[in-house]
């Protein structure tokens, strides 16, 4: 009688984004439905409203300015939630992983899967927003295809920033804190709406520590075909960035299930 081995470490991470993936793609239309109408709101609102009093932003369309940070932003954003709200859900209320930990998935695997999902959402939702735009004639440049990468790394950044917070929260509600306090201002702080530059002097210093900021400036480049050299220090944070906050989330969340 042969031996049963325990699956890989790979098998193992990949169970639980399967598992994200088939639960998600029950509901495909009303989930994938909002990508696609949330930009459209924002150009019609902002981009295209407030262009009408701007005649150019960087030698650019003040709505097709607008138009490119949307990628990085809506990844922040779908990430964000699935891994605070969406977690909390499945770790208080359904007992999802009470579940997980009865099979040979541990809960590191488990979570390093949550957070690759959360950089998955991210890269369907740009790839979403990008088809939106270009329908409109805001893209410049075949670059524009990596740009759907860029926010798969922002959406694991912020996946795993949401999983830390996620680790210390024992009311839901209290999620409005984080979203609201710590999100949105990163949202209108990014040189989304206006260029880093045209802010203060304090806020230009603090917005270069937000992943945001990297994010929205490397799918700009990548969209305008404006790419140089500070786009590859945009990368090379992002990258630096991932496995601390991965193994800080990891370790939290951790921290909270054993206890």
């Amino acid at each position: 009688m042969s031996a049963i081995t325990a699956p890989g470490i790979l098998r193992r991470i990949s169970s639980i984004w399967l598992r994200h993936q088939k639960c998600y793609c029950k509901h495909l239309l009303a989930n994938g439905f909002p990508p696609f109408v949330e930009p459209l709101l924002f150009l019609a609102a902002i981009g295209i409203g407030l262009g009408r009093h701007i005649d150019s932003v960087e030698g650019i369309k003040y709505s097709h300015f607008v138009a490119s940070g949307l990628l990085a932003s809506t990844a922040m954003f779908t990430a964000t939630f699935e891994l605070t709200y969406g977690t909390y859900i499945r770790m208080e209320f359904e007992k999802v992983y009470d579940a997980i930990l009865s099979t040979p998935v541990g809960l590191t695997d488990a979570f390093v899967g949550e957070i690759l999902w959360a950089g998955s959402k991210g890269v369907f939702f740009s790839t979403a927003v990008l088809l939106t735009i270009s329908l409109f004639g805001m893209v410049y440049s075949p670059l524009c295809l990596i740009a759907p990468l860029v926010g798969g790394l922002t959406g694991i950044v912020y996946g795993a920033l949401g999983l830390i917070v996620t680790s210390y929260v024992k009311d839901i509600n209290n999620f409005n804190f984080y979203v609201t306090g710590c999100c949105t201002p990163m949202f209108f702080l990014s040189g989304i709406f206006i260029p880093i530059r045209e802010l203060p002097v304090f806020l230009q210093k603090l917005s270069y520590w937000v992943p945001l900021t990297h994010s929205v400036s490397l799918i700009r480049g990548l969209i305008l075909g404006k790419v140089s050299m500070a786009h590859a220090g945009n990368l090379v944070w992002l990258l630096i960035c991932i496995p601390i906050v991965v193994f800080i989330a990891v370790a939290r969340i951790r921290k909270r299930l054993i206890a």
